[in-house]
């Protein structure tokens, strides 16, 4: 990328023109402003605030009106509006980096193999933590167990985290450390331990995870900023130049107003308070949301958790899991204490973002927000269903009723598509990672990964959306194929659409004039290149507020 100073000499051309400019532009690009048909314009500039003030087709002209703007050529590559991802965990994509990667792991064996790798990097005495294990990619399919683990660590507490964050499997050590009777029949609210024969196996799902997490040794402040720093980092490498940060504790808050008062936020925050706790209640204290000076930090809304994920068997589901009978799911927080939770948030004006996958949990969303609601339920607050992931189809349109928004996950449906129609059936896939059918009903998409659940590359999210299928292409033609969105759907449902969620609309998701220079240079245009080819489209600079916050070298 070159940095082109030939308007100088032109601006010296004419009377009374000033040498110097705070406008800088951007030229020899494909730009794809964002709007109604995603029209392309060659140039775009803005100002040192960072904010669009011209869009058109003619460099010649865009320079006569800026004399002296700062040029940058694009080499003639595609741009597109700033990607936002509506739904992610940034500390804890930032720990995950920091501990065991168990992800795509093909067996229990392939895990054990990478702890020990790991370990290595270890202090004695050190928990040994790791995150990204999925059974339903094992042979048998089966959850594992401490015992899988005691041969290898017998006295290293080991507690690795499963890939969506809904379930841990513990050691004996780790089990040993939480210091308490875990077994015979009793189980948390809320939560699942694994027993056979009256013993805890080793899997702790949803709530009953906390018994091995608070024993744990927390991270000091110097980790925990490292996590961020590194989270921030793949974000942006991947083109990233938002994130809908679900579940930010008031601690974490703080952390990441420290990083935005330095200037070390590359790219825009908008946090989600963790439920009915102290963030919430400080927002509730000030009675708004909190926004930082700078633009890249925001607090407003709440992420409140209904029930808990389907690869766990957690998703509360209104019938019995097809693989599974008898069991219905977990609802994670109880629905009185969740209707209290909600109504407090609308008291405070603060935006709900709702966890909710099985069909069970979603209908309770859908009468929870109707009641709380009431007769502003057709006014523009845009509350929100986070995953919306198996919805029962009569319960879809009533997401348009309310005014809702449905956030979603264009990858977990091609990661879960293997074991899916297991879990819940044939039938039940009628409103399984519905896209079509929301959008059909005048239900807008906010697309998001999850992550560290999936991974952080929305590249990907473009690639499942278009293609419903894996990486080498299967299942030809795509699952559940007639769900599949046009390019043009899925790159607004994470630039516009996303902005829409978090109403950042009048600013961010397209680049049109007032908005923010926030953009991708990409080596490709991504609405018109084969759909394999999205997930190797190259990201070559990633930009907020007119500066470069990546490069690739």
């Amino acid at each position: 990328m070159r940095r082109l100073h030939l308007a100088l000499a032109l601006a010296a051309l004419l009377p009374g023109a000033a040498t110097a400019s705070d406008i800088t532009g951007l030229v020899n690009a494909r730009i794809h402003t964002g709007e109604a048909d995603w029209p392309v314009r060659a140039v775009l500039a803005w100002d040192a605030e960072g904010r669009i003030v011209h869009v058109g087709d003619d460099a010649k002209a865009m320079s006569d009106k800026y004399p002296g703007i700062s040029l940058v050529d694009a080499g003639g590559r595609d741009v597109v509006p700033g990607l936002i991802d509506a739904h992610a965990h940034l500390m804890n994509l930032g720990f995950a980096l920091l501990r065991a990667d168990l992800v795509d792991a093909a067996s229990k064996e392939e895990v054990i193999a990478r702890l020990k790798d790991f370990e290595k990097t270890l202090p004695e005495g050190a928990w040994l933590l790791g995150r990204g294990w999925d059974q339903n990619d094992w042979p048998g399919k089966d959850f594992p167990t401490a015992a899988d683990l005691d041969a290898a660590f017998p006295d290293r507490p080991v507690w690795l985290e499963r890939v969506d964050g809904h379930a841990g499997w513990a050691n004996s050590a780790a089990m040993r450390a939480a210091k308490r009777d875990l077994g015979g029949d009793w189980q948390p609210e809320g939560g699942r331990i694994l027993r056979e024969d009256g013993r805890a196996t080793g899997v702790f799902i949803d709530t009953a995870s906390a018994v091995i997490d608070e024993v744990v040794p927390a991270p000091d402040a110097a980790l925990r900023a490292e996590a961020l720093e590194r989270a921030l980092g793949a974000a942006v490498k991947h083109g990233l130049t938002g994130v809908h940060d679900m579940g930010v504790s008031l601690a974490d808050l703080r952390l990441m107003r420290d990083f935005a008062d330095a200037g070390r936020l590359p790219l825009r925050i908008r946090a989600y308070a963790d439920g009915d706790s102290a963030s919430l209640a400080a927002l509730c204290r000030v009675g708004r949301a909190y926004e930082h000076a700078s633009g890249r930090l925001a607090m407003r809304g709440v992420k409140f958790y209904v029930d808990g994920a389907l690869g766990s068997r957690g998703a509360a589901l209104l019938e019995d899991y097809s693989d599974e009978p008898g069991h219905r799911g977990l609802l994670v927080t109880e629905p009185a204490a969740y209707a209290a939770a909600v109504e407090k948030a609308r008291g405070c004006g603060v935006q709900p973002a709702s966890h909710a996958i099985g069909d069970r949990g979603n209908r309770i969303v859908l009468d929870t927000y109707a009641k709380a609601l009431g007769d502003a339920a057709g006014t523009d607050h845009r509350w929100r269903v986070e995953h919306a992931q198996v919805v029962a189809p009569a319960d879809i349109p009533r997401f348009a009723t309310l005014k809702l928004i449905a956030s979603m996950q264009p990858t977990h449906a091609t990661s879960d598509m293997p074991w899916a129609e297991a879990r819940v059936g044939k039938a039940r896939l009628e409103g399984a990672y519905a896209w079509q059918r929301f959008r059909a009903a005048g239900v807008p998409l906010a697309l998001g990964s999850d992550f560290p659940v999936e991974s952080v590359d929305p590249r990907l999210g473009l690639y499942s959306s278009v293609t419903r299928a894996d990486l080498q292409g299967m299942p030809a033609g795509g699952w559940l194929p007639d769900q599949k969105l046009t390019p043009q759907q899925a790159l607004a449902g994470f630039t516009a659409d996303a902005a829409y969620a978090s109403f950042d609309e009048k600013e961010l998701g397209k680049l049109v004039a007032g908005y923010r220079a926030d953009f991708v240079i990409l080596g490709g245009d991504p609405l018109t290149i084969a759909p394999a080819q999205l997930p190797k489209l190259e990201v070559v600079s990633t930009w907020v507020d007119g500066k470069p916050v990546y490069e690739k070298k």
